[in-house]
């Protein structure tokens, strides 16, 4: 039997490009998954034309962020000493700010031949401690006799000179003669300073008594967490107001102590740090 071809049936004749399309989608829908690698970005272009974009690069697909970012803070040497040995590079830039008094830690700074984050960032943010804290607030204030007595007692560790025992005596003197009348004080030669009283009891009528205070007091005190002890000089100061005394300390430049307890620690992260990168003064950009 004779074979009729489209064109002898009267027939349209088939699309040569709509039977190649036809063989390409079916091709693609039996094709078999592709595994894509993680971490990269793959294009397409589907049988309608559309160009379509892959980015595999996110977190999601790879396990882990695309890169180190967020500030840290540590509050003493060893700690951001430690920190910057694991994640600092000799492209990291340390600035220190002496008004702030911070010294920060540009890990993933700019290198000078190309552009980076920074974004990766650690902070020294010193603290200072509970006994330096004690001596500011009372710093320059005259408190009552047995509220004096009582910061005394509770803060001989901190005593140089006079030593502890001294002072613990003294402040036991301050506390037996919280309901004298003090009437007199007189600066001696030493530069110590002598009050008399006279005490009224019921036991003896018009005791009368002295209590000598030094001119000074050295303290061993650690500006900051973490620091050494630095000497501070604390003058006694006084008044003698009808009849009652009141007592304080005048801390001896106290901001000048800070000031060298900072550059001591400045001086330490310079020395702990890659011998390429210098401690800068000021503060990095944000």
């Amino acid at each position: 039997m004779a074979t009729l071809s489209p064109r002898d049936t009267g027939l349209p004749m088939p699309d040569q490009h709509n039977i190649a399309q036809a063989v390409v989608d079916v091709a693609l829908r039996s094709a078999q998954p592709a595994e894509l690698e993680p971490g990269k970005v793959y294009s397409l272009v589907t049988p309608d034309g559309r160009a379509h974009r892959f980015d595999l690069t996110g977190p999601e697909f790879t396990g882990k962020p695309p890169r180190k970012s967020g500030t840290t803070t540590v509050r003493d040497v060893d700690s951001f000493l430690a920190y910057f040995d694991k994640h600092g590079d000799n492209q990291s830039e340390v600035y220190a700010d002496v008004e702030r008094r911070t010294i920060t830690a540009v890990l993933d700074a700019h290198a000078a031949d190309a552009p980076r984050w920074s974004g990766h960032r650690l902070e020294l943010q010193l603290r200072h401690t509970a006994s330096w804290q004690a001596w500011t607030d009372i710093d320059n204030k005259l408190l009552e006799q047995d509220r004096f007595a009582t910061f005394l007692e509770d803060n001989l560790v901190d005593l140089v000179e006079p030593d502890s025992a001294t002072m613990l005596e003294l402040a036991e003197s301050f506390e037996a003669t919280t309901k004298a009348d003090f009437q007199s004080s007189q600066r001696l030669d030493s530069g110590q300073r002598r009050f008399s009283y006279v005490e009224e009891t019921s036991a003896k009528a018009g005791h009368k008594g002295d209590i000598v205070i030094p001119a000074t007091l050295t303290l061993a005190l650690r500006p900051f967490e973490g620091a050494e002890p630095y000497k501070v000089v604390a003058r006694f100061k006084y008044r003698l107001d009808k009849e009652s005394l009141r007592l304080g300390i005048k801390l001896d430049r106290p901001g000048d102590v800070l000031a060298a307890a900072f550059a001591d620690i400045r001086t330490l992260i310079d020395s702990g740090i890659s011998e390429h990168i210098a401690v800068l003064n000021g503060s990095p950009s944000r």
